[in-house]
C-alpha cells in the first residue's frame, strides 16, 4: 500500500479494517493489522481491569504485571521460582520479576522460602484472601456480564488456543527478527 510518491500509504485501508498503524498492513494479510489493534486495545484493557479488580479486592496501587505475579504465585499453591514465574508469564527480564516479587512480599501476600541456593515464592495467607476476594468481583462483575452460555464459551475457548498459538509465531519471529 504505496502512494504516489512511493512511500507508505497513511490512509485507513479501504475494506473497513480497524489498524492502528495503516503503515503496516500487508496486502497478504491486512486482517493481521486488524488483529493486533485489537490485541492492543484488549491488552490495555485487560490490564486496567485487572488492577481495578484487585483494588476492589483490597489491593491497591499495584501494576498489571504484579498483579499477574500474585496469581500465578498462588496458582495450583505451590511453591514457584523466579525462573518458572518468568516461563509461564512469558516475561523475559527476570528485574521486573523480581521487583513485583519484593513488592508483593512488602505487602505481605507473598513470602519467600529459601532451600538450599534455591529460593521459592508462594500466596501467604492474606495473599489468598485477596485473590479469594479478586475472584467474587471476577464472577460479579466479569462472569455475570459475559452471560456465558454454552456457544460463548466454547468461542473464548476456541479464541484462548488461537492467542497461545499465535504468542508461540510471535515468540519465533522476534527471534529472527533478533538474529538480523
Amino acid at each position: 500500500m504505496r502512494g504516489e510518491s512511493g512511500k507508505p500509504d497513511a490512509r485507513p485501508p479501504e475494506d473497513g479494517l480497524i489498524v492502528s498503524s495503516a503503515h503496516l498492513v500487508s496486502p497478504r494479510s491486512a486482517e493481521m493489522s486488524e488483529f493486533e489493534f485489537g490485541l492492543i486495545v484488549a491488552g490495555n484493557a485487560f490490564h486496567r481491569w485487572i488492577v481495578h479488580c484487585m483494588s476492589a479486592a483490597g489491593l491497591k496501587d499495584l501494576m498489571p504485571l504484579d498483579v499477574l505475579v500474585l496469581h500465578h504465585v498462588t496458582h495450583r499453591a505451590r511453591d514457584k521460582r523466579l525462573a518458572d514465574i518468568c516461563f509461564i508469564i512469558n516475561v523475559e527480564d527476570t528485574h521486573l520479576i523480581n521487583y513485583s516479587l519484593k513488592k508483593l512480599q512488602h505487602l505481605g501476600v507473598v513470602a519467600s522460602r529459601k532451600s538450599g541456593k534455591e529460593v521459592t515464592y508462594a500466596a501467604t495467607e492474606l495473599g489468598h484472601q485477596h485473590i479469594e476476594r479478586y475472584r467474587e468481583i471476577r464472577e460479579s462483575c466479569l462472569i455475570d456480564a459475559l452471560k456465558a452460555d454454552d456457544g460463548l464459551n466454547r468461542d473464548i475457548g476456541e479464541l484462548a488456543r488461537l492467542l497461545r498459538l499465535l504468542s508461540g509465531i510471535y515468540d519465533q519471529a522476534a527471534r529472527s527478527a533478533a538474529s538480523l
